[in-house]
């Protein structure tokens, strides 16, 4: 017994370095199927792991299908083969615990996939599945149009964010990018290629569209256009009051398009966190930290209102509503002048710089949620206050801001909170180190388990549950149409294991 902490030592050395030693399960695809599948360690490697860091799960082989026919002929031989595996369709990998991933299965290489054709009248865009959005961005801003609605980060896929929702300071104005699609092309997990809209196969368009890639994978999307500004004055303003803060939140999002903001967030700055004052003049830094140091918690309105020359006098308005009718902290709000482009593209400013410093590529136990209207102050009482606050240090930022839940079409497979007509979104962005990853997630689980005893009606978003009893709580009465539509587009359970549903 003399040689036991040897063993453990031995033991922990051997688990810590077995996904490095693990070798894909080989799987052999005919030649008649013309595809090259990719089992070097190197393209293996990059598809282990995504952006939450936290998960390690090693496929059988990578394709990069240089048209979705190539997609229809894998999944069609996976669904009728002699050999069964499952498909995992991965952009950007930019899920949090291994929801684009597949054991011994085959990712498909969605960024292979990649294009943007903007209609002759403008109103639309043909955007390949693996596109990023930056790219669409990039396409139609040269054009003078601009999809509607938009993620904080544009450097992910636009199949992966209309699998999930699409979420962002536009959802207020104009709904989830999940309610700005006008077809999809989808490959069914029986190797279907089908067109689908609101008309056309009407039952796998509004499953897909938040479907968590579980009834097919969307090769094309027709995303809606509108007119691109051209610059964006974009505020940030100081509460020291929570009640206050939502309430100018609240009213802000139920203004006209006219009269209001084009974008809406909320920021908590905790004093048990880093704060970022760096978008405040340099003479106001020192006096707020100040001040989250006195109040624990100061809320950080995030607004911006988007422009070209013609509307400026409505742009006068808009911020003269701002500087003299909403209750922030005197003196407390700075104003940005700035390209609508830099404005939708500026997390990779944040990125660049936490890349340069390694921080960008570390275990992101996220926990994203939505939190009906009437219960938000329980919410910030009992998580915000009681369990965030109290923790000896948080690394990350909090969001908090309201939606309209009418902007979301209940036909579509993604959930949000139904009691309501406003929604919260939340997000508890927790950046972490390999060692306390588990102290991080055992704090996600005691925020979710104080919701539920004291009744608070959440919805998560970007989640991974392992229980079947959570997917059908979390579908509620969605779930039916959820299982069947399942059993009708993908019999054979292949697509998108890594989010353990079926």
């Amino acid at each position: 017994m003399a040689d036991l902490p040897l063993m453990i030592t031995l033991m922990t050395v051997l688990i810590y370095l077995l996904p490095s030693c693990i070798k894909s399960s080989e799987i052999i695809l005919p030649k008649s199927l013309n595809l090259t599948l990719l089992t070097d360690p190197s393209a293996i490697s990059a598809a282990s792991h995504d952006f939450g860091n936290i998960t390690t799960v090693i496929p059988g082989g990578v394709i990069c299908p240089s048209s979705p026919a190539e997609i229809s002929r894998l999944l069609s031989y996976a669904s009728n083969g002699e050999r069964k595996f499952q498909v995992a369709a991965r952009g950007q990998g930019h899920s949090l615990k291994g929801q684009a991933a597949v054991l011994n299965g085959v990712i498909v290489n969605m960024t292979c996939l990649a294009g943007v054709v903007i209609s002759d009248d403008m109103k639309y865009a043909d955007v390949a599945g693996g596109t990023l959005w930056v790219d669409v961005l990039k396409n139609t801003a040269e054009k003078g149009v601009s999809p509607v609605s938009w993620t904080d980060y544009l450097h992910v896929s636009i199949g992966g964010t209309l699998s999930n929702a699409g979420i962002g300071g536009e959802v207020f104005r104009n709904g989830p990018q999940i309610s700005n699609v006008l077809e999809l092309d989808v490959i069914t997990g029986k190797g279907e290629m089908l067109a689908c809209s609101s008309q056309l196969n009407s039952e796998l368009f509004y499953g897909v569209l938040g479907g968590l890639g579980q009834f097919g994978i969307i090769t094309r999307a027709r995303i809606v256009l509108n007119h691109a500004p051209k610059r964006a004055k974009w505020f940030r303003m100081l509460y020291s009051d929570f009640t206050a803060f939502t309430k100018d939140q609240e009213r802000l999002i139920s203004m006209a398009d006219d009269a209001g903001v084009d974008y809406l967030e909320g920021q908590l700055f905790m004093s048990n966190g880093v704060v970022d004052t760096s978008f405040f003049p340099q003479s106001n830094q020192s006096k707020i930290a100040d001040l989250v140091k006195s109040h624990g918690i100061i809320y950080v309105l995030e607004v911006a209102k988007f422009y070209d020359d013609p509307t400026l006098p409505i742009i006068g308005q808009v911020v003269d509503m701002l500087t003299r009718t909403l209750s922030y902290l005197p003196g407390f709000i700075s104003m940005h002048d700035v390209a609508y482009f830099d404005f939708l593209n500026r997390v990779k400013a944040e990125e660049d710089k936490l890349r340069s410093l390694g921080l960008w590529e570390v275990p992101h136990p996220w926990l994203n949620l939505y939190v009906p209207k009437s219960q938000i102050l329980d919410f910030h009482n009992g998580v915000v206050k009681d369990i965030l606050l109290k923790q000896n240090s948080t690394s990350g930022l909090t969001l908090l801001y309201p939606s309209n839940r009418n902007k979301w079409d209940n036909r579509m497979s993604a959930m949000v909170t139904d009691e309501e007509d406003v929604v919260y979104i939340i997000g508890i962005l927790q950046s972490a180190t390999p060692q306390n990853v588990p102290e991080v997630e055992s704090l996600n689980d005691s925020i979710i388990r104080v919701c539920k005893d004291s009744g608070i009606k959440i919805k998560q978003y970007l989640m991974h549950y392992t229980r079947k009893e959570d997917w059908v709580e979390h579908f509620g009465t969605k779930w039916s149409d959820f299982s069947k539509r399942k059993d009708l587009f993908d019999p054979k359970k292949l697509l998108s294991p890594g989010q353990d549903i079926f």
